[in-house]
């Protein structure tokens, strides 16, 4: 591949902490697009989402993780947390996110792991505009850089791209003297049906908040252009019979708003008109059922 000049630097670079500090929307400011879906809710990303960025002197190939966290009771978690704890094994350098001025007992489960990894790892003090004056969060800091010795701590803001520069660089001269990994243009390696089984599935989470939390996945049945559009037929599995109505709604009205949303979204996503087809079926405890995820590709 051409454009590795001497000194270039590339390698990957591991986002890792309990769920919900912001990785996801870390990694989607740090391409420059939105790679993994971002909710309110703990557990959002249940992949690996590899996002690459491309400079002058150096390729970096951020992957998002899983949120690390405790009470692994359903194999939907447990392979959640494998997913995680491999990204870190394959990373050149780690970036241990945590919430500015919150530290909790999956934040150390998840150190323990960034430790155990013996990689490089850059502190990320995240969400750094929720803290007013910033200077508030400085004891916090302090703190933090005593609990590892880390390669530097970080303060910065996904949300607003404060600092993020800085972080880049940071990272860059971690990363081991090589050419570039991955082609020029690319920028993930997931396909077309997995960001869009991915926003609808973001979508689903923002609208049922609290009254289906983890037992949905989202898989693609088709895909085909059709008169200057992508038609897609995408299938809700949820895990058990009494969560359908709920998902379906009130005169299917549900289902339609959040088919709705996704297809703008898509349609932003992807640069093109999408027509979204979504049926809801019910495959028993799938989350607990390792061929099952292995079908919908978590495990």
């Amino acid at each position: 591949m051409s454009g590795a000049g001497e000194g270039f630097r590339a390698g990957f670079a591991a986002l890792a902490g309990r769920p919900n500090v912001g990785k996801s929307t870390l990694l989607n400011a740090l391409v420059g697009e939105k790679l993994s879906i971002v909710t309110p809710r703990p557990q959002t990303t249940r992949h690996r989402i590899l996002g690459l960025v491309n400079l002058p002197d150096a390729q970096i190939a951020f992957v998002d993780t899983p949120g690390l966290h405790h009470g692994a009771r359903r194999a939907l978690n447990r392979a959640m947390n494998r997913t995680a704890a491999s990204a870190l094994a394959d990373a050149d350098v780690v970036l241990f996110v945590v919430e500015a001025g919150r530290w909790t007992a999956e934040d150390q489960l998840a150190l323990d792991r960034v430790v155990g990894s013996a990689r490089p790892a850059i502190a990320v003090v995240n969400k750094m505009d929720r803290v007013q004056p910033r200077e508030a969060a400085l004891p916090f800091i302090a703190e933090l850089a005593a609990r590892h010795g880390f390669v530097d701590v970080v303060p910065c803001s996904a949300r607003d791209t404060h600092n993020l520069d800085r972080l880049v660089e940071r990272i860059c001269a971690q990363l081991p003297l090589s050419p570039p990994l991955f082609p020029p243009d690319q920028l993930t390696d997931r396909d077309t049906a997995f960001r869009i089984a991915e926003e609808v599935r973001e979508k689903l989470t923002l609208e049922l908040n609290q009254e289906v939390p983890y037992g949905i996945a989202v898989a693609i049945e088709r895909m085909v252009e059709e008169d200057g559009r992508l038609v897609v037929s995408a299938v809700i599995w949820v895990d058990r019979e009494g969560q359908k109505p709920i998902v379906i709604g009130e005169g299917g009205e549900r289902l339609k708003r959040v088919g709705r949303a996704a297809r703008l979204a898509l349609n932003r996503l992807l640069g093109k008109r999408v027509h979204l087809e979504l049926w809801v079926k019910v495959r028993e405890d799938w989350a607990d059922n390792a061929r099952a995820l292995s079908a919908l590709g978590l495990e």
